[in-house]
C-alpha cells in the first residue's frame, strides 16, 4: 500500500484536518500521479456535511484534480512518467452496461465509482479524493492535460467545466440560440465562457446587480437583474435555453416564463429541496425542464482539448489547504471569483 497524507473530515460535524491514509499499489493498468492542485467544489461541502446522502467517513473530498504522473503500470499505454494528468468526478465504472459502452460512464446503470465518498467497483473499498498528495487511478479514468494553460486554473474544468460543457453540447447550443445562464458562480461563469465560445447570444440572470460588470467581462452580451420586475417582464419569452446553475431555492415558474416556445430549462445546480413547478408553466409553450450531470470520459477529454485550443480556464483564487474551512464559509456567501483551488504543496 502507498502511504498518503491528506485532509479529511472525520465526521459530518468536524472540520477538515490532516489525516494519513493508504492507497493501493499501482496495478498493471493504473496511473499514479502526484496532485499539484485540487479545485474546491460546492459539492465537497454538501457531502462532508451529509446534506445529500449519508457519507463514508473519514472523507477526503476533492474531484477537480490535476498533477504530474509519477508511476505507470506495466500495461499502461496512454500515459508516461512526467505527463500532466487529471481526474474528475469518477475513478471507475462497470464498463459493461449500455451507458458505459456509449461513453456515458457518468450515468453507469450498475453504479460508477465516485472519486471520493464512494466505493471502488469491488463495492467495499472507500474512495478518497484530491485533498491529498497523490492518487492512483485506472488509466481509462485519467485525462490528458495540456501544458498550454495555467494548471491551477485547469483544475475546476474537471467538474465545473464539464458540468456546463456537457449540456450545452448535448442540446447543441450555438449560433442563432439565445442562452441564459442563471447564476454567476463557479458553474455559471464557465457556462458563460462556453456559451460565448459556441457562438450563442448569452444573457446572465442574477439577483445581484453588482455582478453585471463581471458578466460582461466574461463575455456575456446581456444581463438581467431578476429581482427587478421590469427587467424580468422585458425578458419574458426570449430564451431558447436556460442553464440553471443555482444550488439555492428559487422560483422555477418565473424562470420558465422567460423561455420561448419549445424552450428548455437545464438544471445543473442542486438545491437541497425539490422544486415546485406548475403544470401550466410547462404547458404554455411546450417547455421542458431537464437535468444534466457531468460528462463521460471521452466528452471530458474533448472539453479539455477545446479549452486548450480556445484558451479557456476557470477564474480562480489559489488557497492554502489550512484555509479550507474559511474558504467554505466564503463559498457559501458567494465570496469567490469564481472557484477556490487548493495548492497541494501547502499540505504538510
Amino acid at each position: 500500500m502507498i502511504p498518503v497524507k491528506g485532509y479529511a473530515a472525520q465526521t459530518p460535524t468536524s472540520d477538515l484536518a490532516s489525516w494519513d491514509f493508504q492507497r493501493r499499489e499501482v496495478g498493471p493498468h493504473d496511473v499514479q500521479f502526484d496532485i499539484l492542485f485540487c479545485g474546491v467544489c460546492h459539492s465537497d461541502l454538501h457531502q462532508i456535511k451529509n446534506e445529500w446522502f449519508e457519507g463514508i467517513f473519514p472523507m477526503v473530498p476533492g474531484h477537480e484534480i490535476v498533477g504530474k504522473v509519477m508511476k505507470v503500470g506495466d500495461h499502461v499505454k496512454k500515459f508516461k512518467v512526467g505527463d500532466l494528468a487529471g481526474t474528475g468526478c469518477l475513478v471507475d465504472s462497470c464498463r459493461t452496461c449500455e451507458n458505459c459502452k456509449n461513453d456515458l460512464e457518468q450515468y453507469c446503470l450498475k453504479g460508477n465509482s465516485q472519486t471520493y465518498n464512494g466505493l471502488e467497483q469491488d463495492k467495499k473499498t472507500p474512495t478518497y479524493g484530491g485533498y491529498s498528495r497523490t492518487i492512483v487511478v485506472h488509466e481509462d479514468f485519467v485525462l490528458h492535460i495540456s501544458e498550454k494553460l495555467n494548471l491551477a486554473a485547469v483544475a475546476p474544468l474537471l467538474c465545473a467545466g464539464i458540468t456546463t460543457y456537457s449540456p450545452l453540447r448535448h442540446w447543441k447550443v450555438g449560433k442563432g440560440h439565445k442562452l441564459a445562464v442563471l447564476g454567476l458562480g463557479g458553474l455559471g461563469h464557465m457556462g458563460v465562457k462556453f456559451g460565448v465560445a459556441f457562438g450563442a447570444e448569452v444573457t446572465v440572470l442574477s439577483t445581484s446587480p453588482s455582478k453585471e460588470k463581471d458578466a460582461k467581462k466574461l463575455g456575456a452580451h446581456h444581463f438581467v437583474v431578476t429581482s427587478d420586475p421590469a427587467q424580468v417582464k422585458a425578458a419574458m419569452g426570449t430564451f431558447d435555453y436556460i442553464l440553471d446553475t443555482v444550488s439555492a431555492e428559487h422560483d422555477f415558474n418565473m424562470y420558465l416564463s422567460l423561455l420561448r416556445t419549445n424552450g428548455v430549462h437545464i438544471c445543473v445546480g442542486v438545491p437541497s429541496k425539490p422544486a415546485e413547478i406548475a403544470a401550466f408553466s410547462l404547458l404554455g409553450g411546450r417547455k421542458s425542464v431537464a437535468g444534466s450531470g457531468i460528462g463521460g470520459l471521452a466528452e471530458t477529454q474533448e472539453m479539455l482539448d477545446f479549452c486548450a485550443e480556445h484558451n479557456i480556464v476557470s477564474d480562480i483564487e489559489l488557497i492554502d489547504i489550512k484555509d479550507i474551512t474559511a474558504s467554505y464559509a466564503r463559498m457559501v456567501k458567494g465570496d469567490v471569483r469564481y472557484r477556490f483551488v487548493i495548492d497541494i504543496a501547502t499540505l504538510h
